[in-house]
């Protein structure tokens, strides 16, 4: 509570998925100085936007959450804009928080930065290992210089940012759009809707037998809100649940929650991503003394009885 008592904090993206959850994190700390910027008014693409934003709102503690993201397809369409879109608002809202003299920067990246091939569980060290998955490559890789440009800075300016790193996540108000949504969100809403029209297949993207690991949007935002008070050093820090599990078996897991009885029909022809993802999350309990707490099953069970609420209700 005194961390955060007559301070100044400012959250991009904090009226999004993610953000959401942090904004309340904070609240619930005791912070009452907090500005989420709007996009519209704001787009931390312009450089005179983010120059009014930090004249507007003089933050000491920013957390950069705001990014274009989306699933597998939408990288395939979108590479050239997922690049450009997530360097430059993050290039200029840490060059302008270091001008503006912000006591702390935290940037949250993304597992699509790992390379395709990591051993598994992915080690923050092995970052540079090599390429990321070609699907999120630009995406990936644009979230990726942040974190170079935080190193820099710290070394040059001495600007105290660090660089979180979650892996997928998910939960209750969890993009459910088609042309946007990750994984879990497409797969609630495919099985919803396939057992609402009484079919008896449904088509899912890929082989079946990729893995990934999920991270409840809870838990993720109190890791956050624990590295802006506890963590202060140069290194990427992994935020995870420490398991994984196969698409296959979790279409299998959402049907079972979902109640929907027919089949999966696996379209080989589309992309499976990254073979495997799973997180070593021991320097987060090291550093932060945290580790997930939402067991998979409850969370994906509270996600899709919020999602399935909201269709009910024909929103």
């Amino acid at each position: 509570m005194d961390f955060w008592a007559n301070k100044r904090v400012m959250v991009t993206g904090g009226a999004g998925f993610l953000g959401r959850f942090v904004v309340e994190k904070l609240r619930a700390r005791g912070c009452t100085q907090l500005f989420v910027p709007e996009f519209p008014p704001y787009d931390l693409r312009e450089k005179e936007q983010v120059i009014r934003l930090f004249e507007e709102a003089r933050p000491q503690l920013v957390f950069h959450l705001a990014a274009r993201v989306g699933g597998i397809g939408a990288n395939r369409r979108h590479p050239g804009s997922f690049f450009y879109d997530n360097a430059i608002m993050g290039i200029q809202t840490i060059e302008y928080a270091r001008r503006y003299e912000v006591e702390k920067f935290v940037c949250v990246g993304t597992v699509c930065a790992y390379p395709k091939f990591t051993p598994v569980p992915f080690k923050e060290e092995d970052l540079w290992i090599g390429y990321p998955e070609e699907t999120n490559a630009p995406y990936g890789l644009a979230k990726k210089m942040l974190l170079v440009q935080l190193q820099a800075y710290r070394a040059e300016y001495g600007f105290n940012g660090i660089w979180l790193l979650p892996v997928n996540l998910y939960g209750p108000r969890d993009n459910f759009d088609w042309e946007s949504s990750h994984v879990i969100p497409a797969l609630i809403r495919k099985c919803v809707e396939a057992k609402q029209r009484g079919a008896d297949r449904m088509v899912v993207w890929g082989s079946g037998e990729a893995s990934r690991e999920f991270l409840y949007v809870e838990d993720a935002a109190e890791a956050i809100v624990l590295a802006a008070e506890k963590y202060d050093k140069p290194e990427p820090l992994n935020l995870g649940a420490g398991e994984e599990i196969r698409i296959r078996d979790l279409v299998g897991l959402i049907q079972e929650l979902v109640g929907y009885q027919g089949e999966a029909e696996w379209d080989r022809a589309q992309p499976d991503g990254q073979p495997r993802r799973c997180l070593d999350t021991q320097r987060a309990w090291e550093e932060l003394g945290w580790r997930a707490f939402t067991p998979f099953r409850v969370g994906l069970k509270n996600t899709i009885d919020w999602y399935t609420s909201l269709a009910g209700a024909g929103r």
